[in-house]
């Protein structure tokens, strides 16, 4: 579930919320799972993945990662990135372009005490994305860390990270593919409303 802080009343994050609210409603599963694209100035290239939006608070929307992954060194090299989401319960399309950067290191510390062990113990035992040579070694890495390390302790190549949108664009599909689309983009810190064709 993502969670809602110190909601910001702009027009976007306000249809934001209340299609998330009512995806949950309609069941959508895996509601918090959002896909980032990111690029890499070094290497020339764009990658994507998911990751689990955890919180939207203020202006910004927060999820946490390995600093040390290849989509954090992509973050450290172009600080902009594309966000989609589809809510198939509800025909739903978010669009997002946004700048991103780290969270405090006193957020990831009171956020790490909250998670399960279990969720710490993978998080600490965990060079993300780097080859091993099986997946019991994954295992004993990861039963390793929960009998053996605090795992109260945030490890420093563990954080959140804060992306900002400066453009939203909603889909929302209907029959004969007469959908409607509605874009936003912020300029000088006012939102600029568009409505495209579909």
């Amino acid at each position: 579930m993502i969670v809602f802080k110190d909601n910001c009343n702009s027009e976007p994050y306000k249809k934001f919320c209340k299609y998330y609210m009512q995806a949950i409603e309609d069941g959508q599963p895996n509601a918090d799972a959002i896909c980032i694209s990111s690029y890499s100035k070094n290497q020339n290239l764009v990658d994507s993945r998911f990751v689990n939006l955890k919180f939207v608070d203020g202006q910004d929307f927060i999820f946490f990662s390995n600093y040390s992954s290849p989509k954090a060194l992509q973050f450290n090299s172009h600080d902009q990135i594309s966000v989609s989401i589809f809510w198939h319960k509800i025909n739903l399309q978010i669009r997002m372009k946004a700048y991103i950067r780290k969270t405090n290191k006193d957020f990831n510390k009171l956020y790490f005490k909250d998670r399960s062990p279990e969720k710490n113990a993978l998080a600490i035992s965990s060079m993300q994305s780097n080859q091993i040579n099986s997946f019991q070694e994954v295992k004993e890495k990861y039963y390793d860390a929960l009998k053996h390390s605090d795992l109260d302790n945030c490890p420093e190549y563990w954080g959140g990270y804060a992306f900002r949108p400066y453009i939203f664009e909603f889909w929302e599909g209907h029959k004969n593919r007469l959908n409607k689309r509605t874009s936003f983009a912020l300029n000088s810190e006012v939102w600029k409303k568009t409505i495209l064709e579909p």
